[in-house]
C-alpha cells in the first residue's frame, strides 16, 4: 500500500486538493492521506511561529487557515474513491476524529505526535470495538511512531488492539536525514508487536529510505506529495513532486516484484544489493543501522515537544479547581515548556492550583496541592 500523503498541501481548495488527487492517481498512490486540522486541537494560541516562503506567520494562526468544513473532506474521499484511491485521513483531536469516523474513510491515520493523544485512542478503540461486538471488521488504523520510544508505540497499541492495524517506523524530522532512518526497524518492528509494520519517510530522497524499507519487510509506505516544492504549504519542501513520487513507486513495484520472483529472504538480499550498487555499501549500511529503537539524532529535541502533553487552556488563580475546559492535550512544539503526559489528564481534573497559571503553560504535578 502507497500512500501519497496531501496533507495540507491543498491550503484549504477544493479545486486543489482534486489536483493533488490525480497527480497521486497519475504517479501509482494506492491511497490520497489528508489531514483534518483544527487549530484548536493540535497548538495553543501563544506556541510560537513558522517561517514561510510568503514571511513569518504564528504557527496557530497557519493552522486555522488550513481548517475546512466536513463538506470538503466528503468531497474529497468521493473524489479519491473516483479516481480508484483509497481515502486517508488523520484526526488530530475528539471533534475531527468523530467528524472523520461519520465520513467511513478506507483508514484512519494516527500521526506520530497523536501516538500519545490517549484521549483520541481511546475514543477510536471505542469505535472500533463497537463495530467488532456487531460482527464488522474494525476500521483500518495506521500509526506512525516517528519521536517515540518502544513504551510510547506499546502503550498506544494496548489502547487500540492490533487487528487490522499497522505500525509505520518513522523520523519527525523535516526534512528526516536517510542516515537516521535506521530501517531494520521495520522488521524489528514487526517482531516486537507482530503487526504489520512499514515506513512513513520524510527524507528527500525518492527511493533509498522506501526500497529499504521494502527489503526489511515494510507493506505500508508513506510520503508527502505535492505540485510543487516552491508552493506554501507546510510540508511541501519536504515532498515530492508528482515525477519523483512516481520513481518511488516504480521502484517500490520493483521491489514487490523481486520478493514475488525471489521469495521474501533472497529478494531483499537482491534488493540491498542493488540500492547498494547505486548509492554505495557504506551508504546503505549507515541506512539500515543497528535495528535497535531509540530516537534518531534529528529528532531526540524534539520528544515531548512534538507529541502530546497537558496544557492551561486558561489563566487560572491559585486554589482554582481545575475544569476540562482549563486543561488541553496539545502540542508544545516551538517556545512554550511541555507539560505532564496525557495519560494524568483525568487526575489533574478536579485538583486545587497551589500556585496560579497562565493560559499556554504545561501542566506539571508541582502545581497542585497534595
Amino acid at each position: 500500500m502507497i500512500i501519497a500523503e496531501i496533507g495540507t498541501s491543498h491550503e484549504g481548495s477544493l479545486e486543489k486538493a482534486k489536483l493533488l488527487i490525480d497527480a497521486a492517481a497519475k504517479a501509482g498512490a494506492d491511497s490520497a492521506k489528508f489531514q483534518w486540522v483544527y487549530a484548536d486541537e493540535i497548538l495553543h494560541p501563544k506556541t510560537g511561529f513558522v517561517d514561510l516562503p510568503t514571511g513569518r506567520i504564528a504557527l496557530y494562526e497557519r493552522f486555522k487557515q488550513l481548517e475546512c468544513p466536513s463538506k470538503f473532506y466528503s468531497a474529497a474521499r468521493d473524489y479519491a474513491h473516483s479516481k480508484n484511491l483509497k481515502f486517508v485521513c488523520s484526526p488530530f483531536g475528539l471533534k475531527s476524529l468523530a467528524e472523520l469516523l461519520e465520513l467511513n474513510p478506507d483508514a484512519v491515520k494516527i500521526a506520530s505526535p497523536e501516538l500519545n493523544h490517549f484521549p483520541m485512542l481511546r475514543a477510536l478503540s471505542q469505535f472500533r470495538s463497537r463495530q467488532i461486538s456487531r460482527g464488522e471488521n474494525p476500521i483500518r488504523v495506521i500509526i506512525s511512531s516517528g519521536v517515540s520510544k518502544l513504551k510510547d508505540i506499546e502503550a498506544a497499541l494496548e489502547i487500540l488492539g492490533k487487528e487490522n492495524v499497522a505500525l509505520l517506523h518513522c523520523v519527525t524530522s523535516y526534512p528526516a536525514p536517510e542516515d537516521d532512518y535506521n530501517v531494520r526497524l521495520v522488521s524489528r518492528l514487526r517482531e516486537i508487536f507482530g503487526i504489520e509494520t512499514g515506513v512513513s519517510d520524510h527524507s528527500l530522497d525518492a527511493v533509498l529510505v522506501p526500497c529499504l524499507a521494502s527489503a526489511e519487510g515494510a507493506t505500508c509506505f508513506e510520503k508527502h506529495i505535492t505540485l510543487s516544492k516552491e508552493t506554501s504549504g507546510l510540508d511541501d519542501p519536504v515532498a515530492l513532486e508528482v515525477e519523483q513520487f512516481a520513481q518511488m513507486v516504480q521502484a517500490l513495484r520493483q521491489c514487490e516484484a523481486a520478493l514475488n520472483h525471489y521469495g521474501r529472504e533472497l529478494g531483499s538480499q537482491e534488493i540491498i544489493r542493488q540500492i547498494s550498487m547505486q548509492y554505495g555499501s557504506e551508504r546503505v549500511e549507515k541506512v539500515l543501522g543497528s535495528g535497535v529503537k531509540k530516537l534518531a539524532a534529528s529528532e531526540e529535541k524534539n520528544y515531548g515537544r512534538t507529541n502530546r502533553s497537558l496544557r492551561y487552556m486558561n489563566k487560572c488563580s491559585h486554589n482554582h479547581i481545575l475544569q476540562k475546559s482549563d486543561v488541553g492535550v496539545l502540542r508544545t512544539e516551538k517556545i512554550l515548556t511541555p507539560g505532564i503526559s496525557p495519560e494524568f489528564l483525568e487526575l489533574v481534573i478536579g485538583k486545587r492550583l497551589t500556585r496560579p497559571v497562565e493560559s499556554g503553560d504545561g501542566v506539571q504535578f508541582e502545581d497542585f496541592m497534595n
